[in-house]
């Protein structure tokens, strides 16, 4: 793609300001406008799902605009689902469905790279929603030298939260953090960037350990509307996600940045309810450690870990919910 002929696909000068990277989102967004898309725009879009049937459609929707166009690819690879995840994507048009019986997100990605004709490639988790001219800001953000992997920003919807959730992920929204490709839902590689690893290593953590195979500069956060990554509902589902999280760390040795974030958090404290998010934070965070510790000793491992709270409709139950 001709980087000056897409300007469009990122923000307009004249548009709100984009929310912060990692910002938290209170509210239900307003929908998005659809703008015209380019039609020689190229690139593949890979989502791995395993058992993903409340959720596949409402993904596969916002991506939509992008199966017309005959350069761009959206691959859904089952692995080992046992719902009707399969049948609910085949009902798209333009969606291409393969399907493995190993139930695993490693085993996925590389399913749909198998399959995989295009280049640049997103990968997207399958509950994330991201507008089409964000996905192709991202392919276009890949043509450029010496970038090799990129992705959209995003913000934390914690619209359908309990207390405990939303004061977590309003004080984690407060903690610088370096350029990095987690977090997102979804993360991209050219092809000379995919080439530095070939194949999706069988680890808990794959957008981590996607980070690691690229330099600082060699990645960039795209200036565009951001995806939306729901948050667990509840703090069950959320001790859930933080011990896997840690559990995938301690899988790839990577550095624990504890003090650093410390320090960030006790400077973030504004007044009573920053505060008491912080204190959220921190008991949440000790109880994963904990958990990724027992879990380590007892020799866990796993295919597919998840939230499923927030793959749910209606209603938080419960107390704690503002």
């Amino acid at each position: 793609m001709r980087l000056a002929a897409r300007a469009d696909l990122r923000r307009e000068p004249d548009t709100p300001a984009l929310p912060a990277d990692g910002a938290v989102q209170e509210t239900e967004p307003a929908p998005a406008s659809a703008g015209a898309l380019p039609l020689d725009a190229r690139g593949a879009v890979i989502i791995p799902a395993h058992d993903e049937s409340a959720v596949i459609g409402r993904t596969l929707r916002s991506l939509a605009p992008l199966t017309s166009l005959a350069g761009v690819e959206v691959i859904v690879a089952c692995n080992g689902c046992v719902d009707d995840t399969a049948d609910i994507a085949r009902g798209f048009a333009g969606v291409h469905v393969v399907e493995t019986d190993r139930g695993s997100k490693p085993v996925g990605l590389n399913l749909g790279d198998s399959v995989a004709t295009a280049w640049p490639r997103l990968y997207l988790d399958a509950d994330i929603e991201i507008e089409p001219a964000s996905v192709l800001a991202v392919f276009e953000t890949l043509a450029q030298p010496g970038v090799y992997a990129a992705r959209p920003r995003y913000v934390y919807d914690i619209s359908a939260a309990t207390l405990p959730v939303r004061a977590y992920y309003r004080a984690r929204s407060r903690i610088p953090v370096p350029l990095r490709m987690w977090g997102a839902g979804g993360y991209a590689a050219n092809e000379a960037g995919h080439r530095r690893f070939g194949q999706f290593a069988q680890v808990t953590a794959d957008d981590s350990w996607f980070d690691e195979q690229f330099a600082p500069e060699e990645k960039r956060i795209v200036d565009t509307a951001p995806t939306r990554v729901r948050t667990p509902r509840d703090t069950a589902a959320l001790l859930a996600v933080l011990t896997r999280q840690r559990r995938g760390y301690r899988e790839l040795g990577l550095e624990s940045t504890a003090h650093t974030r410390g320090r960030a958090l006790v400077r973030s404290i504004r007044g009573p309810r920053s505060a008491c998010d912080v204190a959220w934070y921190v008991a949440l965070t000790l109880i994963s450690r904990h958990r990724a510790r027992a879990v380590t000793r007892r020799g866990g491992a796993g295919g597919w870990e998840r939230d499923t709270s927030s793959r749910a409709g209606g209603p938080v139950d419960g107390g704690w919910r503002r």
